[in-house]
């Protein structure tokens, strides 16, 4: 499962807009996330008194006690929990939203939606699933790649008090703990228009946080579990790095329709072998499923690399902040001062290559 930042305007916000409503796309986008929005915030119960109480159905009272316990450990890390997951929501349903992303089929470029405050994001998330289904066919009649995706979460950078949603709780125990983790950390560090760099980072905070939780907890296996699911993030980024690579080759030698369509099909090829052969082989607890069955579509790479870019380089910051996870949020929080879109990357970058410098 993964997890977007949706920004939401509160339905109330748009009384008396009656004539905006029926005329725009965008004001009944927003109405409708609106008053979603508020269906889950009126659906909110206290999560600590719902684990405390012996009526809650075991299952969920031990999901719900994890939460609070991950949630006090954020605060040891130095993250801003704010009041995300103090509350639980029972949405319904098992799927919350729908997230859909577009790029064309000649470039890894997404096609990005521009909102308040949070700047350009190359995904947008829809409550209704016919208002998705529409903008897909919109985007796919002009030439583009989509791809529709469910979401179980969403993040609102603490500006409501995001409640955990029933639909979080389809991952084990480590998911659990590094989406709670993952949703605190956009609390505590947001680059405008950098979506890339924040659902890394927020991965990276995500599953080095539940290691350190689990370990302190004495659970080892459930520490390792995490620290190989990061593992595998790592192996993943990597493949699909070097089918974006193959795929950028094709795209800048500006290929006709069928050279497009063959070299394409030569990308899905090379991926089909790298995904059953070497990747295989390196994965820890990701099962390779479908996946080498699938074209190549660019909107779906860009949503798979959106969680998945230069994850090296957080490593490398995590090797120089003495592994230690509540020392790397720290001192990521200073580097990012002042910055926005792709200067985030450029700044890591260069301060992780100035460490590996002096450290030689």
């Amino acid at each position: 499962m993964k997890r977007v930042v949706f920004l939401v305007v509160v339905a109330a916000l748009f009384a008396g807009y009656g004539t905006a409503y029926l005329a725009s796309d965008d004001v009944r986008y927003l109405t409708r996330a609106g008053i979603e929005e508020t269906r889950i915030l009126h659906a909110r119960q206290p999560i600590a008194a719902l684990a405390a109480d012996p009526h809650t159905e075991p299952a969920l009272r031990d999901a719900l006690g994890l939460v609070v316990a991950s949630r006090d450990y954020a605060a040891r890390l130095g993250l801003e929990a704010k009041e995300t997951y103090t509350t639980y929501a029972d949405v319904g349903r098992d799927t919350l939203l729908l997230v859909l992303q577009a790029a064309p089929r000649d470039c890894i470029c997404p096609y990005t939606w521009k909102y308040p405050i949070v700047g350009r994001i190359p995904y947008k998330g829809f409550f209704d699933t016919r208002a998705a289904q529409r903008e897909a066919a919109r985007l796919a009649a002009r030439g583009y790649d989509i791809h529709l995706r469910p979401s179980g979460a969403f993040s609102t950078l603490g500006w409501f008090n995001d409640p955990l949603l029933s639909t979080a709780l389809t991952g084990d125990s480590v998911e659990l703990a590094a989406t709670v983790f993952h949703e605190i950390a956009h609390n505590t560090l947001y680059v405008k228009s950098a979506t890339p760099f924040n659902e890394s980072y927020a991965q990276f905070v995500g599953y080095h946080s539940a290691q350190a939780f689990f370990r302190d907890r004495g659970d080892s296996a459930l520490a390792q579990r995490a620290a190989d699911r990061w593992h595998d993030e790592i192996v993943l980024g990597e493949f699909y790095a070097g089918l974006v690579h193959r795929l950028r080759i094709l795209y800048d030698a500006h290929p006709d329709s069928t050279a497009l369509e063959q070299g394409r099909a030569d990308a899905a090829g090379w991926a089909r072998l790298e995904l059953q052969g070497p990747v295989a082989a390196r994965l820890r607890t990701f099962t390779i499923g479908r996946l080498p069955e699938r074209p190549v579509n660019n909107a779906r790479l860009i949503g798979a690399l959106i969680y998945r870019t230069r994850l090296d380089l957080f490593d490398r910051w995590f090797e120089q902040h003495r592994r230690d996870i509540r020392e790397s949020v720290a001192a990521m929080g200073t580097l990012m001062e002042g910055v926005e879109g792709d200067s985030a990357y450029v700044r890591l970058e260069a301060a992780v290559g100035d460490s590996v410098r002096q450290a030689r």
